[in-house]
């Protein structure tokens, strides 16, 4: 077995769908399977995915039901696959054409590989311009303060042999377990590669207390993170980029037209939140 791609699910069902349904359309040379983990659903996901088995004889279903959490279900699916190389996707998300067959190639040449966001056929415009998309061309690049690049979980791929290695993803981290999975392997020497032929369409929250509870839990982590990194190279909060954040939020408040400058203003202010949250529970400055 050549490639896993695995799916964490904890009630998803009115998407996991689309995700199933992209991967129907996948086509590659090698063999592959699909491992979606229920981590402890309460919905019809499951039925769902079992709807899907007799299109997919490649589809299994892993219980990861000892305790909830998706780095837990990540790793989880992660040592039950078969594959040399695993890459992982999520239930609210799509993958696009060729899709498969590009990682997959891919991690027959390299370790660790990420490929691109599409933000536009999932999300309504309002939507996508509260955070935009900072994977269409290239990796996501880490500027508060400028550190090293990484991705989203739902689009990585690394070798079966080095996520046990590394010891999977975090799983004191509920969130951002990704990005710190991108810069442990990288500070081990390990580059992080980009796909770029093949794209994953991301579907964001649809509710501005959607978008901000994400943007406050985010923001909240990555105080978590700062701490974590400052003793390995990352820099340190300087005055002018605090300076330059709070301006910038400042500005956008004045200038709320529509829907979409209130999203983007409502994920400003979740960010400002949860680095305020994050600084006073792990005691750090990273305002």
């Amino acid at each position: 077995m050549k490639l896993s791609v695995i799916i964490p699910c904890y009630n998803a069902e009115d998407t996991i769908g689309d995700q199933l349904q992209a991967l129907v359309e996948q086509q590659w040379s090698e063999p592959w399977e699909i491992i979606v983990v229920d981590n402890r659903c309460t919905d019809s996901s499951m039925s769902i995915v079992q709807h899907y088995q007799s299109r997919l004889p490649n589809l299994r279903i892993v219980k990861a039901i000892e305790r909830q959490g998706q780095p837990y279900a990540l790793n989880t699916g992660a040592k039950a696959a078969k594959g040399e190389s695993l890459v992982f996707c999520d239930a609210d998300d799509a993958v696009g054409e060729g899709y498969v067959a590009a990682m997959g190639e891919a991690l027959m040449h390299h370790e660790l590989v990420a490929c691109g966001f599409d933000v536009e056929r999932l999300n309504a415009d309002w939507v996508r311009r509260s955070h935009g998309n900072l994977q269409q061309a290239g990796l996501s690049q880490y500027k508060y303060p400028p550190y090293l690049p990484h991705s989203g979980g739902g689009a990585l791929g690394v070798r079966r042999t080095l996520h046990q290695e590394m010891g999977g993803f975090d799983e004191t981290l509920p969130i951002l377990h990704d990005t710190d999975f991108c810069w442990r392997l990288q500070l081990a020497g390990v580059e992080l590669h980009f796909v770029s032929d093949a794209v994953v369409h991301v579907r964001y929250r649809a509710s501005l207390r959607g978008l901000y509870r994400q943007s406050r839990s985010y923001a909240e982590y990555n105080v978590l993170l700062y701490k974590r990194y400052r003793a390995k190279g990352m820099p340190p909060i300087s005055w002018k980029m605090r300076a330059h954040s709070w301006t910038r939020f400042a500005k956008r408040v004045r200038h709320v037209r529509n829907r979409g400058d209130m999203a983007r203003v409502v994920w400003l202010y979740g960010w400002h939140v949860g680095r305020a949250r994050g600084s006073l529970k792990h005691r750090v400055l990273a305002l």
